[in-house]
């Protein structure tokens, strides 16, 4: 999930109350550009490009280790993502409004599962700042050497995370331009390699099918996993739905074209990657799309190139990554669900939340390297799959909800099967990728999970104490 082109500010809640602004979402401007709507070309755009981000620069060396048995997590998880994209079309179609998750998930089951949508996002979104940093690291060590030495590659990559933050302080011109130029250089080695790699791919650099030494159903479920991480975004569409012509119709099309789009392009990556690069150097590559460019030309210049352009395109996502983490409890707040400093804005920028999600991310990096693991992305990757997954869940369950309320108007009886059967696949998927992120990850989730329902505890009581008209009044 990656925030593209210029990154704008959420809309203010509406007046009557029924529906929160989305987290990430682009200011509903009547005056300006913004205002303009697009249709179903720059919506599939915009869900592709927003899916395709810096982490599929290091996914490849990330689920080397399970095999080639991976590929078939792509394939399911890709089936997944589908049913997630029909969700979001289906409840897009009932409720236009823009807010994704987040909306469906308070309209269907009130303010606390809104808040926990918004929250779970909110987390989503800056642990993924932290494992893009460190994703990032392995390629800054094909240019500078960083990496030989553990609190080095620390700060690194805390650089690589107050950089993008600075820019965010600068306001949302700068941070714009800076993600332009790196949504074009991020496709430029990623079709390099799907499409060149082909052309060097040889079946002896694959490696054994599942080497992981869990059963094949284990392995498929450890890799997708990880590979929820390079999925994220799905949603993009139905998030900026009241952004988009003729909603009902679109929406639904380009969640479902962008994903396919996407998936195309990381399953040729993926395969060029592992038929180009040697097994058992690719476990342990941190610049994965260097090596594979280097094994296709000889190295030299190659590689250093596409570290370059792989370096560029990580922060140019964690450049608009920190705004869009930002912007999450900014919407919130607006709607009474976060706190109300997260609402103050500085030249376009939400400066509070931006603050607040760089040092948390800042620590959480600092945590995951001192703690002595050898695979700090991949850690933070889990714990995002975890909390990425509270929304979509939430979501497949809005969707259960109307289909079985016997609020079907519109829908005819085969229909109604179909939608009942792809919510319960979007539904189990959703719970399924939990089982496979592993207890790690799954207790760091819920322990950041949990800390939400003690901000919204003290966020509901001082709504409920503040008069009618005061601050907070009136969310209910």
């Amino acid at each position: 999930m990656h925030v593209n082109g210029t990154a704008a500010q959420p809309a203010p809640a509406p007046r009557d109350g029924s529906a929160a602004p989305a987290p990430g979402d682009p200011v509903q401007d009547t005056s300006g550009r913004h205002a303009r709507r697009f249709g179903l070309p720059v919506a599939t755009a915009l869900v592709m490009g927003n899916i395709i981000g810096g982490g599929i620069f290091l996914l490849p060396a990330s689920v080397a280790p399970y095999g080639t048995v991976s590929l078939v997590a792509f394939g399911v998880l890709t089936a997944g993502a589908i049913a997630l994209a029909l969700v979001f079309g289906r409840l897009a179609q009932r409720d236009p409004r823009t807010g994704g998750p987040y909306v469906y998930a308070r309209e269907a089951f009130g303010d606390f599962a809104g808040f926990l949508a918004a929250w779970a996002y909110w987390i989503t979104t800056w642990v993924s700042n932290a494992a893009l940093a460190v994703a990032a690291v392995g390629y800054l060590d094909v240019l500078i050497p960083v990496g030989g030495h553990r609190w080095t590659a620390c700060l690194a990559a805390l650089v690589i995370q107050w950089l993008p933050a600075l820019a965010n302080f600068a306001g949302t011109r700068y941070v714009g331009a800076v993600q332009l130029v790196s949504t074009v250089l991020k496709f430029l080695p990623l079709l390099l390699v799907a499409v060149g790699g082909l052309f060097f791919f040889d079946p002896r650099n694959l490696g054994p099918f599942n080497a992981s030494g869990q059963s094949p159903i284990g392995a498929v479920s450890a890799s997708a996993a990880l590979l929820l991480f390079s999925y994220l975004g799905v949603e993009s569409a139905a998030v900026s739905a009241g952004e988009v012509k003729n909603p009902r119709r679109n929406v639904g099309r380009a969640t479902v074209i962008g994903t396919a789009g996407a998936a195309l392009v990381y399953l040729l990556g993926t395969l060029s990657v592992f038929g180009t690069v040697p097994h058992d150097r690719l476990v342990t590559s941190a610049a994965p799309f260097s090596d594979a460019v280097n094994a296709m030309f000889g190295g030299g210049w190659g590689g250093w190139a596409v570290a370059a352009a792989a370096l560029v395109s990580m922060t140019g996502c964690l450049n608009g990554w920190t705004l869009l983490s930002a912007q999450t409890p900014y919407a919130a707040a607006r709607d009474g669900l976060f706190p109300a400093a997260f609402a103050r804005r500085r030249r376009g920028v939400p400066t509070v939340g931006v603050g607040v999600t760089v040092v948390l991310a800042s620590l959480l990096t600092v945590y995951n390297y001192t703690s002595g693991s050898a695979k700090v992305f991949q850690v933070l990757v889990l714990v995002t799959t975890f909390t990425a997954t509270v929304p979509y869940l939430l979501a497949s369950a809005a969707q259960l909800t109307h289909l079985v309320s016997g609020r079907r108007e519109l829908v005819n009886p085969a229909r109604l099967v179909r939608d009942l059967v792809v919510a319960s696949v979007a539904a189990g998927f959703s719970l399924w990728l939990v089982a496979g992120a592993g207890y790690a990850a799954v207790y760091q989730g819920v322990l950041f999970l949990f800390a939400g329902v003690v901000v919204y505890a003290v966020l509901a009581g001082r709504r409920r104490g503040a008069p009618a008209d005061g601050p907070g009044g009136g969310t209910q």
